[in-house]
């Protein structure tokens, strides 16, 4: 891939990475997952394993690399009127090309530096660019009740234990984090009338978050690391993979789900259970009766 080509895909990625809210996308990868509803109105949840904050540098680093791909004004070749012939341009020629290159080069810096501001507005004011905002996130995170442990790996790796329970009278997201206006989530326990209570996991599918874009970023993120290393002499970079498992654990009735084997007994009530990988085109989903 040259360099031209490695700026458009870089582009498209920085594009793509706007779409899903700034790079403000989170995405599990290896990890065993449990929800626990009881009739009583309890629920306990716990996620222990991996959890991605896609781009949280490499948003920075690639914007940068398309940047400093225009850094050195490089003549256009100037053609011929009459037979479209390419020629020697004037000076009068090359000076106006330095001039819109210079133009063009400046209302670059002006996208980059609102583009920044937007960034940290949807991060919670972290700023992506700095080497320190993982460590950041990872503190921010800790002080989270549920957050029992949070380790950065690098890359946007966080291994992570959380574990939550209470009283099942109010909707429940997970993960949520503080300060993030907008974030997408891996699991919804949702509340409705009449006793019942939906599941609904679409980050434990393919279409991490239920947003298609996702696939699309992850494709051209790949596409561009692989160019890159092959250039450095190295391996393959290192892709988030999604592979675990979610149980949901209950005394109440199950009124609909769509695993593959149906609901399971055991001493502690009924057991879904899903094997999730990045095959799974499916989100899981369950409708439960916890209460008259």
């Amino acid at each position: 891939m040259g360099t031209r080509s490695k700026r458009i895909a870089a582009t498209g990625l920085i594009t793509a990475l706007a779409l899903l809210l700034g790079g403000c996308l989170l995405s599990p990868g290896s990890f065993t997952s449990q929800l626990d509803l009881r009739k009583s109105g309890s629920f306990a949840f716990s996620y222990k394993g991996e959890v991605y904050l896609l781009a949280l540098s490499k948003l920075a680093e690639l914007g940068n690399k398309v940047d400093n791909a225009d850094t050195e004004f490089v003549e256009q070749p100037c053609y011929s009127e009459e037979e479209f012939e390419e020629r020697t341009c004037s000076q009068d020629e090359i000076a106006e090309q330095k001039r819109d290159w210079q133009g063009e080069l400046e209302r670059k810096a002006k996208s980059k530096k609102e583009e920044a501001e937007m960034m940290r507005g949807l991060l919670g004011g972290i700023d992506p660019a700095d080497p320190q905002a993982a460590q950041e996130l990872a503190d921010r995170l800790r002080r989270q009740k549920g957050w029992n442990s949070v380790e950065y790996k690098g890359d946007g790796l966080f291994v992570v234990d959380f574990a939550i329970g209470g009283r099942l009278d109010h909707d429940f997201l997970f993960p949520t984090i503080e300060g993030f206006p907008m974030s997408n989530f891996f699991v919804l326990v949702a509340n409705r009338n009449g006793g019942t209570v939906r599941v609904d996991a679409p980050g434990f599918s393919a279409q991490a978050g239920g947003n298609p874009l996702s696939g699309m970023m992850a494709g051209m993120a790949g596409a561009f690391s692989q160019a890159e290393d092959k250039e450095n002499e190295k391996g393959p970079a290192a892709i988030p993979e999604l592979n675990g498992t979610f149980r949901v654990v209950t005394d109440g009735e199950i009124l609909a789900n769509n695993t593959d084997e149906g609901p399971i007994a055991s001493a502690a009530g009924k057991v879904l259970e899903w094997n999730v990988s990045k095959r799974t085109q499916v989100a899981p989903t369950a409708l439960i009766k916890i209460s008259d």
